[in-house]
This record gives C-alpha cells, structure tokens and sequence, in this order.
C-alpha cells in the first residue's frame, strides 16, 4: 500500500498523478499518425506521409509500393528521397523480378540480414546491381495485406548512416495498422472517384449540362458541357454565383423551383420527403428549340457535416443537339455499314434524305439505298422512330 502511494505522489509532494513521459516514439508518433491519414487524399497519395516518415528515421529514401510490378505491368509506388524515375524504371522492368527482400510476415519489421541472413542479402543480384550503385547500404521492410493486394514498404540509408535500431522499428510497427486502414481508405476513395468519373464522362456524353449548388443556391461545380451552354448566354446565365433565367416570367418560375428543392432538405441534410425533380424549358433568345432545365434535391446522409455542401442538382439539355452517338456504336449495334451509319446519324440530327445526300456528297438513289437498309436492320419504318431508337439505345452513351 505504501509503495502504490509513493509512485501515485509527485515530486512536489502535492499528490498529484503524474503523467506519463513521452517516449521518443510516441514523440514522433503524433505527426506521422496525421500525415499518413492524409494520404489518400494527396496526389500523388501519401507522399507527405512518406517525407515525414523519412525525416522522422533520418533515412535517405522510403518506397511505398501500393501495387508492386509484375511482368504484366510496372506497378503503382511512390518514393520519397533519392530514389529517381530512372531508378524506379530500372526496378521495375528487370530488378522487381529478382528482389529477394519479399514476403514479410504482415506485421512484422524486419532488415534483409533478419529475414534472408547478412551474406546472401550482400550477395543477392538486388542489393549488387540495384541497390549498392543508389548508395543504399541500410534498408528496413514491412509488407502489408490491403484490398486491393500486397503492399510492401521499404526504407533506406546510405552507405555510412547508422544501421536502424530496435526504436526505428518499434516506430514503422506501431505505424502499419494505421497505414492499412489508410491504404483501405484509398481505395474506397479511388472507386468512388472511378464511378464518378464514369457517370460524369456519361452525363458529358450525352450532352447533358449539370450545376451543382450549395445550400445558398450558389454555384459549386458545374460540369464542361453546362459551362458551354452558360458561355452561349441563351435563356440562362450565371449571376452573383447563381442561375438566373434571361425572361422574366422564365427567372420567376425559375428560382421558385430552385428555393423549393433547397427546401426539401433539413437542416440535417436529409432530404424531407421524396426526392422529386421539377422541369422547365427556357426561351432561347436567338429562337429555335428551347433549353431544358430539371431541378432536384440531393439526397444526403445523415452524419455529413461540412460547409457548401451538394443541395440541389441542374441539369441542362438544348433540345435542337444532335442525337449523341458514334458511327462505331451503330455498326456495332445494329450491323449498319460505314456509310448507312452516316446517313442515319445525319437523319437522326433532323435532316431529310436530300440534305444527307448534299451533305455526303452521294447522289439520292444511294441515300435512299442506304435508308432501306437501315430500316431494314434497325426494325424501324419512319425518321422520328429512328430518332428515338438511337436516343434510347446505348449508342448515346458512346
């Protein structure tokens, strides 16, 4: 009882628990900790984590190899230091298949000599032809198990540094379940951005105009195709950072959508009630077909904090663009030759057959011919039904 007294009182005497001393470890812990959660969101990823890491161990240079090369392709890692593209060239077209210094036990830390014995590590064909022309003379290595594969993180010193002590390695050890938790982040975050590259480049596609607002109805995001409707300046334009319509009775109607769907989403940022999408169509001042506007509320999840959060979507489609498809994808498709899968995307963007047939440079029977065999391999009899077709086909994703 006595003794739990004494350790429980402090130097002052005042009682007191005192707290525990930082260890040169923890000491360093702290920032690699925050740098190495950053990762996934760093282009290129974790390499703010790999130059502290580096600082931290005094070493001259540390690769993460997040997908290692294989004779099918180079690999994905990314080095901090002295390590060149060149030398990440050489490894990876010829020294990755005769590196030794592979298949760590998953958690463990461990020097060539540890895993493999000194002598053949010195002898190996990596460390002669490889490693020992960089200078690298020390090096230290984990391997991880993430979703996406292997991982392997090697760290290096050169020719005249002191070899890593037994406190480097508690370091990179207390550091791999955090860097595979990171690792496993960034590839969530890398599929999410994959799908949303795909369903932006879809939405680019098939020529569809999207703005992003935020919950004070201000602009966002917007993607290529509504900022080349926006710079045309017909029937909608951008003012003070939000859409505004050029006619009055249009910009009425307008913002009363806009204020409506911004309303539809508590202050939680879940949407009340069903998602639901409103339309209208602009004027467009030069005449010809109108602009189509659909406003909708963005569902959102409930733990989502954050300022200028998604709110409400628009979308945007000039109805007199032509039906979004590629020769290719008719061919494919429907078995059309090269010069049928002209004419019908010409008769498809509204011209009638003479006006194809002027355009291509082919006289009229030809066209015609041509327009038999669509009709014939497409099932379809008259234009306004090959319109629809290609519009409601795949070939509008091409």
């Amino acid at each position: 009882m006595a003794v739990a007294k004494k350790i429980a009182v402090s130097a002052t005497g005042t009682g007191a628990v005192r707290a525990p001393r930082a260890t040169p470890v923890t000491r360093a812990l702290l920032p690699l900790l925050e740098s190495v959660y950053e990762g996934p969101m760093e282009t290129p990823p974790f390499r703010g984590f790999l130059d502290a890491l580096k600082d931290a161990l005094a070493a001259s240079s540390i690769t993460l190899m997040m997908s290692p090369p294989s004779h099918a392709w180079n690999g994905l890692m990314v080095s901090a230091g002295l390590k060149t593209e060149e030398g990440e060239s050489s490894y990876n077209g010829h020294f990755f298949a005769l590196d030794p210094f592979v298949g760590i036990p998953e958690g463990q830390v461990m020097t060539p000599g540890e895993f493999m014995g000194e002598a053949a590590w010195r002898t190996s064909e990596l460390y002669l032809g490889y490693l020992k022309p960089l200078n690298i003379y020390h090096s230290l290595g984990a391997d991880l198990k993430a979703e996406t594969g292997e991982c392997r993180l090697r760290i290096s010193r050169c020719r005249g540094s002191a070899p890593f002590s037994v406190r480097d390695k508690e370091l990179v050890r207390t550091l791999l379940p955090h860097l595979k938790r990171a690792l496993r982040l960034h590839g969530r975050l890398g599929s999410l951005e994959g799908e949303r590259q795909l369903y932006a480049g879809t939405v680019d596609r098939l020529l569809i105009g999207t703005l992003i607002l935020d919950e004070q109805g201000q602009v966002i995001r917007m993607n290529r195709h509504a900022r080349e409707l926006l710079a045309e300046d017909e029937g909608l334009r951008i003012v003070g950072g939000a859409p505004h319509a050029t006619i009055a009775l249009e910009e009425k109607r307008l913002q009363t959508l806009l204020r409506d769907a911004l309303a539809r989403c508590s202050r939680k940022g879940v949407t009340a009630g069903p998602v639901v999408a409103e339309a209208l169509a602009l004027t467009r001042l030069s005449g010809g077909g109108k602009l189509s506007v659909l406003v909708r509320a963005i569902p959102e999840a409930d733990w989502r904090e954050g300022s200028r959060r998604p709110r409400v979507a628009v979308f945007l489609r000039n109805t007199e663009e032509p039906v979004p498809a590629s020769q290719e994808s008719l061919i494919r498709l429907f078995g059309l030759t090269s010069g049928e899968a002209v004419v019908a995307l010409l008769l498809a963007d509204g011209l009638n057959l003479d006006e194809a047939a002027a355009q291509l440079g082919i006289s009229r029977n030809t066209a015609r011919a041509h327009l038999r065999a669509i009709y014939a391999k497409t099932g379809i009899t008259r234009q306004a039904g090959l319109v629809r077709l290609l519009l409601n086909s795949v070939a509008a994703l091409s």
